[in-house]
């Protein structure tokens, strides 16, 4: 199977596990929310933005979801690896509007779609705060032009 080309975004490969699926042996709906935090996390904990020891490396670490919506297409059946296709759709003052696909490895098949917007907290305050420029240039890989 050949990967993906994607003139947008970037691809994570993740595993779906036997506990990530259903009794009728499909990726259980609630999984693919955490498959996507997973894809998502990954890439900025490669680039320096992550937890270590309980507390954010930067401050642009400190963020939560404040929506999620998907769409589901098609069921993934089984275990083994699948794509996830993410990018950002706006990165703002204090938001990130992610868009996301989640694919077979080689991208011919769409099994959902759809949107996470985060927002970036002061950890002393719990007030949304401003991205980092640091974090700026982290994200311009992830914007869709």
């Amino acid at each position: 199977m050949t990967t993906a080309t994607i003139s947008y975004g970037v691809v994570e490969h993740t595993p779906v596990h036997f506990d990530d699926l259903d009794a009728m042996g499909i990726l259980h709906n609630s999984r693919y929310a955490v498959l996507v935090e997973r894809a998502v996390t990954k890439w900025w904990t490669e680039r320096g933005v992550s937890f270590t020891g309980g507390r954010p490396t930067t401050p642009d670490a400190f963020n939560v979801v404040r929506e999620y919506a998907i769409t589901f297409h098609q069921p993934v059946t089984g275990v083994g690896d699948i794509a996830i296709h993410f990018w950002l759709d706006k990165l703002g003052n204090t938001s990130a509007a992610y868009g996301f696909r989640v694919t077979s490895l080689d991208g011919a098949v769409v099994y959902a779609e759809g949107r996470r917007v985060n927002v970036r907290l002061d950890a002393a305050t719990m007030r949304p705060a401003p991205w980092t420029d640091h974090a700026r240039e982290i994200a311009t890989p992830l914007v869709r032009a």
